[in-house]
């Protein structure tokens, strides 16, 4: 399972899975998940949060189509991405959650973020975190 955010990390994510996949003849699902502000409605109509992940399971669909491989795609909606991770992971029986991230330093030094320590901390499997390289 791959969680996608639109990302240059997360969609590298994306081939990486495939190339697994097909090697243990296995497959992969893309989530991409809305995170609904509690002052909603957890099934709100979010036009445009549903339109941009669209675009962003689109996008998914595409690197899996040049790696030639076909993903299961779906958009979540939860208050909080890491929890709808874990537990859609645990849903689908994942064997394997790859995670994509960028090389983040907002305080001068690096940090993981709140979603990649959940996932790690409570997926039930294996956990890959596939950081891109840093930027000069």
């Amino acid at each position: 399972m791959v969680p996608v955010d639109g990302s240059h990390a997360s969609l590298q994510a994306v081939a990486l899975a495939c190339d697994i996949a097909r090697k243990n003849k296995g497959s992969v699902s893309v989530v991409h998940v809305i995170e609904v502000k509690r002052t909603m409605p957890l099934d709100a109509e979010l036009e445009g949060e549903a339109a941009a992940g669209e675009e962003v399971l689109t996008q998914a669909a595409r690197v899996a189509r040049e790696q030639d491989f076909d993903v299961d795609s779906e958009i979540l909606q939860a208050r909080e991405a890491s929890h709808a991770i874990v537990d859609e992971a645990i849903e689908r029986g994942a064997d394997l959650i790859i995670l994509g991230m960028e090389y983040k330093q907002p305080f001068g030094e690096f940090q993981l973020g709140r979603v990649i320590q959940y996932v790690m901390r409570s997926a039930p499997c294996e956990v890959w975190v596939c950081r891109h390289p840093v930027k000069e």
